[in-house]
């Protein structure tokens, strides 16, 4: 058969990796001004792809500003091939809301030199998201390219397929089979290109669907090749029998659609190490910053964008750029290797930075956003304002923070006074409310108070509480007990830290709950890798120190223990304990809730270990709900594949540890069980097929290491010491779990994003270190903008200023097969009208009423746009 050969001239750039981005940088400078030069002066080098992102493009404007006009008529004339990403996303453990805004403003960066690259472009993520084509199919895009994480054991064994998602969104994708750089450094000398393409043609040629083969040309931070045209004409000679053409990734997918092909079409995630490395306990390296990475998209998508949106419907200005630029930080941390954390020490501790100052932005925007909605609030008294970022109004136990001189206090709603509890008090220094109290001689102390209260609070908006001097001294309400006892459970602290926890509802009881277990992790950054006689380490025998204290509201227990463990990895080979894993726990349950939420600190003195929190569920299961990008995906807890892989030669062995962004739902018979986290992101079910094992840390000393029991073959990365990657020190992780009767999984889903978007508090005390001018705008003590109607059973992902208009974007998702209802009012004093559109907030179909009533298909995620009264 002949076929046509398209060569796509690319390179693959990797803005930091085992080298920083500062070397990457001038590396851009040379390789792309030759691209510039090639692309202008030669007719016959039609084509450039710069690697589907456009922050090397925003990168390279910046140092070399003087070719910006180049830049623009090359994109325009079809030459240079730009976007659609902002940054060659990971799609394992970043959630929707960040690849959205990684096409988001990759697209509109692209804009503003001509067309973008239509093209989910993948080359080199390790695996793909089920939900990518809903995801592309959002902004218009039909078409994907990816490498890693597929088998025939999908259902094709084919270059050429259609992805869908489960709401029937689609791509037709172009597998790289031998991956994105086979092009790389064609020979000129003809028997060493014949070998070459002798190897990679049959490969090709056996996956394609029809008579079109791709040849990528480039490879990481490749310079183009300047001989490439003599290439070409040996090419023509050597394989006369074929046509090689330098065209483009759009060109291709133009000829093959021209097609009638049989495509066949395929589901799910792709996260099979078969043929490909993909890397699947590469979501617990380096926690420090894996976590941090969950915490800063929390913040910004769960609180910073919705309460900066009401000060916004108040009469505030939306500072979009200020956001924009805090997910900017977080996007260039997204790259697949960053966000992997396979990467020199160096590149960490500059990804760690970005991440850091994301989210001090974030928290200084939310602080900002508070104080000024609270500060509009008509009178003088002091207040607590408590901001409710989510559409359904909440009863709870939440925890505010109040700073005042007073040294007792009552809280007012209205003529109402609301109990509460002061867990914490001390003094505070007033400088530290505003130095120009101390500069004019003010010493008097303030007090700080932590307090725990529990009230009902109003939907997507806020409610002020004013505080009253009371006589007497405000004390501290914490009663010493011995169990917790609540609505929905009895848990008893073990001798050796873990619970035991009896579900009132259910009748079951959950022993060794919290073990910890520490084994050896002789791997590398991309893969965990064992000792092969290895021995596991417990706290079963650790002896914890306990106190559980009670209030109105619930019960907190704090526990702490060490766990003697091996230094090194020589002392774990013979057996000795040089050290020792110290472990703090601080366990809240509220007396009126299934969540038992948890903060672990851990201070790690060993090395080269794997360090896990198991949570036993009772159940014993074939599979596992796990969320992902606007949705769930059901994994089995084991892939039969384990048990002949290395009789098939795979590339990495098939361990059921896989990733999750919120929440796990499992499910038997009348019960469920769940896991949320603010923090880490991997887990396993262990062989007893009921026991969610979830990471709390990897400690590894090598970027790349060969020959691991898991991953046989020469290393992935290079072989370069990553000594911060043992992660000496202090790890801090917050999580959650519960167990109760059966739930649907749109109602964990539900209690996942409750979890991860707590009520957050304003203390206006009179006094600001940083002094405003009042607003012009004035608001009322309470407000509510937004609420659920009686048939809402979707989760909320954002709310937020649209990014081209003056419109709000209210974004749901149904996170069952079964879809689910949004059904939402808006307040007609702030909000009125509506539209359905798409993930890119274009579209105008199916208007609305200023009650917004959509029914999902399964598995869609919704964005509405309203508009401001």
């Amino acid at each position: 058969m002949k076929y046509k050969v398209h060569v796509v001239p690319h390179f693959h750039w990797d803005r930091e990796w085992y080298f920083t981005q500062e070397y990457s940088d001038l590396l851009l400078l040379t390789d792309f001004e030759e691209v510039l030069d090639r692309l202008e002066n030669d007719a016959n080098y039609p084509y450039f792809v710069l690697d589907g992102q456009t922050s090397i493009l925003e990168d390279y404007c910046r140092l070399a500003p003087h070719n910006v006009e180049r830049i623009h008529k090359l994109v325009q004339s079809g030459k240079l091939i730009i976007g659609p990403w902002y940054s060659q996303t990971d799609e394992m453990v970043v959630g929707g809301e960040s690849i959205v805004r990684n096409l988001l403003y990759g697209m509109e960066e692209a804009e503003r030199f001509g067309e973008p690259m239509k093209i989910g472009y993948l080359p080199d993520s390790f695996g793909q998201s089920a939900q990518l084509p809903h995801i592309l199919n959002g902004f218009g895009i039909k078409h994907a390219i990816f490498w890693r994480g597929i088998s025939e054991r999908f259902g094709t064994d084919k270059t050429e397929f259609y992805w869908r998602s489960k709401d029937g969104s689609q791509v037709l994708t172009l597998l790289l089979p031998l991956g994105y750089a086979i092009g790389k450094y064609l020979p000129e000398e003809a028997n060493a290109l014949r070998e070459r393409m002798d190897k990679y043609l049959p490969v090709l040629k056996k996956g394609a669907t029809g008579q079109h083969l791709m040849l990528p040309h480039g490879h990481d931070q490749m310079p183009l090749q300047k001989n490439i045209h003599t290439v070409m004409e040996k090419l023509h000679k050597l394989y006369p029998e074929h046509r090689f053409e330098m065209t483009s990734y759009d060109a291709y997918f133009k000829e093959l659609e021209a097609t009638d092909y049989p495509f066949d079409v395929v589901e799910g995630e792709f996260l099979d190490g078969k043929y490909m490395r993909v890397h699947r306990s590469i979501y617990g390296t380096r926690m420090d910053i894996k976590s941090l990475n969950t915490r800063t998209e929390q913040l910004l998508g769960n609180l910073v964008e919705p309460i900066h949106t009401m000060l916004y419907m108040l009469g505030g200005t939306y500072y979009q750029e200020y956001i924009r630029d805090a997910w900017k930080l977080i996007l260039l941390n997204h790259a697949h290797d960053s966000m992997a954390c396979c990467c020199s020490d160096d590149v960490h501790r500059l990804i760690r930075d970005r991440f850091f100052k994301a989210h001090v932005k974030g928290t200084e925007l939310l602080n900002y956003s508070m104080r000024r909605i609270a500060d509009s609030v008509a009178g003088s008294d002091e207040l607590v304002t408590v901001f409710n970022a989510l559409t359904e109004a909440r009863e709870q136990q939440f925890t505010v923070e109040v700073i005042t001189k007073m040294e007792n206090f009552a809280l007012l709603d209205g003529t109402r006074e609301v109990a509460f509890d002061v867990i914490e008090k001390v003094e505070y220094d007033p400088g530290l409310v505003d130095r120009q109290i101390v500069h004019y001689g003010g010493y008097n102390p303030f007090y700080k108070y932590t307090i725990h209260m529990h009230d009902s609070v109003v939907a997507f908006g806020y409610q002020t509480y004013v505080l009253k001097q009371k006589d007497g001294f405000a004390e501290v309400v914490q009663n010493a007990v011995q169990e917790i006892d609540t609505e929905y459970y009895h848990i008893a602290v073990l001798e050796n830290g873990q619970l035991q926890v009896t579900d009132k509802r259910t009748g079951m009881v959950h022993a060794q709950v919290l073990r910890l277990e520490s084994q050896s992790d002789v791997g590398d950054s991309y893969d965990y890798s064992p000792l092969k006689n290895d021995v596991i380490f417990t706290n079963d025998t650790a002896r914890a120190e306990t106190s559980i204290a009670e209030t109105r509201c619930g019960f907190t227990a704090t526990i702490d223990y060490s766990l003697a463990l091996p230094k090194t990895i020589d002392e774990r080979i013979v057996g000795t304990c040089g050290t020792e894993l110290g472990v703090q726990l601080i366990v809240e349950v509220a007396k009126d809730s299934p969540v038992i939420q948890v903060q672990a600190l851990l201070e790690n003195n060993s090395e080269h270990h794997r360090v896990r929190f198991h949570i036993p569920t009772a159940m014993k299961q074939e599979a596992i709900v796990a969320d992902n990008q606007f949705g769930i995906i059901e994994r089995d807890i084991k892939d039969d594949a384990v048990d002949y892989w290395e009789k098939e030669g795979w590339a990495e062995r098939p361990d059921a540890i896989y990733p999750f962004l919120t929440f796990l739902h499992a499910k038997g018979g009348d019960r469920s069980a769940f896991v949320f986290t603010k923090s880490t992101r991997e887990y396993e079910v262990l062989a007893d097929g009921s026991t969610i094992a979830l990471t709390a840390f990897r400690s590894i000393g090598l970027l790349g290491e060969k020959e691991l029991v898991r991953r046989p073959g020469r290393p992935s990365g290079i072989a370069l010491p990553t000594p911060d990657s043992q992660m000496l020190g202090v790890i801090e992780l917050d999580f959650a779990f519960g167990f109760t009767t059966l739930l649907d999984t749109n109602s964990v889903s539900r209690m996942a994003k409750r979890y991860v978007t707590p009520l957050v508090s304003y203390n206006r005390n009179g006094y600001n270190a940083m002094k405003l001018n009042d607003t012009d705008y004035k608001a009322e003590p309470k407000m509510s903008f937004i609420s659920e109607g009686a048939n809402h059973t979707a989760t909320l992902s954002i709310v937020k200023k649209a990014e081209k208009s003056e419109a709000i974007i209210v974004r749901t998702f149904p996170a069952d097969d079964y879809g689910a209802v949004t059904d939402l009012a808006l307040n007609p004093g702030f909000l009125q009208g509506g539209q359905l559109v798409h993930l890119d907030e274009k579209g105008a179909e199916h208007p609305l009423t200023t009650t917004l009533y959509y029914s999902n298909k399964v598995n869609e995620s919704s964005s509405f746009l309203v508009k401001p009264k």
